[in-house]
């Protein structure tokens, strides 16, 4: 009877402590998502106070929406672009920061600078850069006869998209570069002269070797970043406002010009619910894939 005593007592103060964050996941998580929930079956406006239960109304005019597989198609092109230019680039800056014996922390530190800047600095630096009047990089393209006039970066309907995600793959690559970074260096350099002197070649070792051991990291990585990128606002919305002609139109601007711009609030938040489905989904197929590889490696 002590014995259970002493082990709900034991309970409740880990319930004590772990209360506050209850809590904040329920307020700032939870209620949010069953809010949005609930807008999406209603008439939900920001101007008119009567709201109706509609059912699946509104999940209906989205889905008969052009414009939402325009954003949508967006969403999915900007992601697989940026999460593939992230990766090489990181992987690449990490495989190369892993070779150099000296000033490696200096290095890491002057590449991670784009990760800790604020997105509004980054935004109104590249906006600032690519300035098809007077900004820097136009300038020299111009002054070194690479193009006869100004290049219009954010105006040009075949650069603007392009120029975004390069804007992105810069200011998400350090986040792959230093965690893959980190897992290279818990590699045992055991498994290298082994593999070496069973004639391995550097691919081999490569493949069978560094991939094997940094491939969980990489895969967590990836879903942390397909969520992030997918639901990604600030960094588009700043650059070019999902313009031009909707060129960069992502369904989360899209979600905020339904509920911010029409004022449509119920309509606004059946796509939120539909951006949560679709990355629940592609979530749950990279904890497959990990799961996998996790069993392998305890193989």
């Amino acid at each position: 009877m002590k014995r259970y005593r002493r082990l709900l007592q034991t309970n409740a103060t880990g319930m004590y402590f772990i209360l506050p964050a209850i809590l904040v996941v329920v307020l700032l998580l939870i209620y949010p998502i069953l809010s949005s929930l609930y807008f999406s079956f209603t008439t939900k406006h920001l101007i008119r106070p009567q709201v109706k239960f509609i059912g699946f109304e509104n999940y209906i005019s989205i889905l008969t929406n052009p414009d939402f597989y325009v954003a949508f198609a967006n969403s999915i092109k900007w992601t697989i672009v940026s999460i593939t230019g992230q990766l090489l680039v990181g992987f690449t800056a990490a495989l190369a920061l892993n070779r150099i014996p000296k000033l490696k922390g200096l290095y890491r530190t002057l590449l991670i600078i784009p990760w800790a800047f604020p997105v509004i600095v980054i935004a109104i630096s590249w906006k600032w850069i690519l300035n098809g009047v007077s900004g820097f990089i136009p300038n020299i393209l111009v002054n070194i006869g690479a193009t006869d006039e100004l290049v219009q970066f954010f105006a040009n309907p075949d650069l603007v998209f392009w120029t975004v995600v390069a804007v992105n793959i810069w200011f998400g690559a350090p986040l792959f570069m230093v965690n893959v970074l980190s897992a290279l260096q818990t590699i045992p350099a055991e498994q290298y002269e082994a593999a070496q002197i069973d004639g391995a070649s550097s691919f081999q070792s490569f493949w069978h070797i560094t991939l094997r051991h940094v491939r969980v990291v990489i895969g967590l990585l990836l879903v942390l970043r397909t969520i992030w990128i997918f639901n990604n606002f600030e960094l588009v919305y700043l650059l070019t406002g999902g313009g031009p002609a909707d060129l960069t139109m992502t369904l989360p601007i899209f979600a905020y010009n339904t509920g911010w711009g029409l004022k449509q609030l119920g309509v606004a938040s059946a796509i939120t619910v539909l951006l949560l489905i679709f990355l629940l989904c592609v979530c749950f197929l990279y904890f497959k894939l990990l799961d996998k590889w996790e069993k392998e490696d305890e193989m």
